[in-house]
This record gives structure tokens, sequence and C-alpha cells, in this order.
């Protein structure tokens, strides 16, 4: 898998949720802070005001997409000066897949498409966790046309449910959250103002190697056969990606390897020799000892703890 994809599918966890909203004027809405979780708003009809914690009100009009990659709380409002309300619809604790809801009396409307994703919390990749607290990206006439056409066929499922829907609309988030992520990095800050991840996944070099490790996790990677993937001299690849990622090209590599690790015990029942195969390790006691550095407890016991937990 590409690290994009790869990332995704690691850090998520449960089914996302959805909502459509009609909000008629005057109309507020608190949404609290939502740890542990990434949301969205999509303006499908009219406009409004995001009321960020801190700051100054941002306009918001129609196509506009703002992305909350951390769970942190947030108001939207037809006018800064009206008052925000308590939650009236959270995509994350609603029991329903995805939901159509009415909001207010005979004021002009504007109707949102919110979402919200469960991220597993010891599993933070830096890729996530190095994006800013919010990511606004405005509709422009021309510009990524995929994650318009993923915003439409959502907000259609979502507002006219049919045959398939349930299996329709999870993949449609899941497809509306990588379009999102691919938009932003794909078009990141002036290269001055570039944070995270942005600028390693937009060097060749850096990307090739992370691609590498990616696709083929259990292959016994060193510095040279990596920096081989990424044409460059060894000591030049190892200088650029720990410049760029944050950590040197190995360390990453085994954090990344003992992540899976740590999903692979919670989604699956293979066997321990098994799970360290899969992520390259040679012995069962080589991967037990790596995973108990990283997490401070044996997998086996992880295992259990996280079953256990996951009872109802």
């Amino acid at each position: 898998m590409d690290v994009l994809s790869d990332v995704i599918a690691v850090m998520r966890s449960g089914r996302p949720r959805s909502a459509r909203v009609a909000w008629h004027a005057p109309w507020g809405q608190r949404f609290p802070a939502a740890p542990g979780s990434a949301g969205f708003q999509v303006i499908l009809q009219g406009s409004c005001r995001l009321i960020p914690p801190s700051g100054d009100p941002v306009a918001l009009s129609v196509g506009d997409v703002v992305f909350f990659p951390h769970g942190h709380g947030y108001g939207l409002a037809d006018s800064p000066s009206t008052p925000l309300a308590e939650p009236v619809c959270d995509p994350l604790e609603d029991a329903e897949l995805f939901t159509s809801d009415f909001v207010g009396q005979n004021g002009p409307v504007t109707v949102t498409l919110c979402g919200g994703y469960q991220l597993s919390p010891g599993h933070t990749h830096p890729l996530l966790r190095d994006l800013p607290e919010t990511i606004h990206l405005p509709a422009r006439l021309g510009h990524h046309p995929e994650l318009r056409a993923a915003i439409d066929l959502l907000g259609n499922e979502i507002g006219n449910p049919r045959l398939g829907a349930d299996t329709i609309v999870p993949a449609l988030l899941d497809m509306l959250l990588l379009y999102i992520l691919r938009t932003w990095f794909e078009n990141p800050p002036t290269p001055d103002k570039a944070t995270g991840w942005a600028p390693a996944l937009a060097d060749p070099a850096v990307s090739a190697a992370l691609h590498a490790m990616h696709r083929d996790l259990a292959r016994p990677w060193t510095v040279q056969t990596l920096a081989a993937q990424a044409g460059l001299s060894r000591a030049t690849f190892a200088h650029r990606f720990a410049t760029l990622a944050g950590q040197p090209p190995l360390t990453y590599l085994t954090w990344w390897r003992l992540t899976v690790a740590a999903n692979l015990l919670c989604e699956s029942d293979a066997p321990l020799g098994q799970v360290a195969t899969r992520i390259g390790y040679t012995s069962e006691f080589a991967f037990a000892n790596a995973f108990k550095r990283q997490y401070g407890i044996a997998p086996g016991k992880y295992r259990r703890q996280r079953t256990a937990s996951a009872r109802p």
C-alpha cells in the first residue's frame, strides 16, 4: 500500500459516521472537542461562519471543506453574533451510520454535510499528528474534481438513501477522508510555512523510500537498500530523511512495524510468530522484545488486554 492508504487503514477504527443537516437562520451550534477522532464539515448550500476556539471567525461558502484532524472543538453559525447552542447533531455519538436533520425555523437555509472518524489513540502517525488544527479547503472552480465528486456522491446518498447505502456510505466516507488528505499534501502551504510530513511526501527521494517500506514491510531493509530506492547515496539519503521526517529511516521503520503489529494483534487472531514474520522479524523472541520496548508490555498480554476492553 502507499503511505497515505496504509496510515489510514491502521489509524482508523470502527465505522465512520455522517449527517446532512439543514440549518435555518438564526442558528449556531457548538461542536465539542472529541479527542481520538477526526471530523469534517462541507457546505452544500448557503453560507455560514466557522467559529474557532481562538482567532477570528472564518467565512464558509458552498463547496468549502473544513477538516479537523485532531478532534478540536469549534462552532458553526449563520453569523458571528449568533449564540452557539449545545450539540443537536454529533455523528460520532449517533447510533445511526448516517442521518438527516432539520434545525431552526423559517430563515435562510444552510445545508452542511458533517462526518466523524474514530482514530486509534495509541497509533497516531506523525503524518496525521503534524497536521494543523484546522484545514480549510475553499471551493475553487476546476480544482480538486475528485474531492468534489466524492462530496456530491456522499451528499446524495445521505439525503436520499437507497438500496446498498449502508455499504456505500462508509466507503464514500473513507474516500472523502483520503481525498481531503491527498488535497492537503499535494497542495501544502508555501515551503517556508510547510509543516509536518508535507515536505517529506513531496520530496521524490524520501517519498520513494517511504512507499518502499510500506509496500514491503517484511523486507530486511537497511539504510543502504532504502537509499538505493531513493536514488541517493547512503549518507545523503539518511540526512535528508531525518531532516524531513524528523527521525532516522530505520527508527521510523521500526516504529511503523510495531504499530502495524499492535493493530494486527487487535484486529486478528494470527499467532504471534505469524505477526512477527509479517512485519519483518525473523523470530518471535526478537519481535516480543522490540514490542515490549515500544509499548511497555508483551504482545500476548497487549492482545488480551485490548480484547477484554473491547468487549461490551
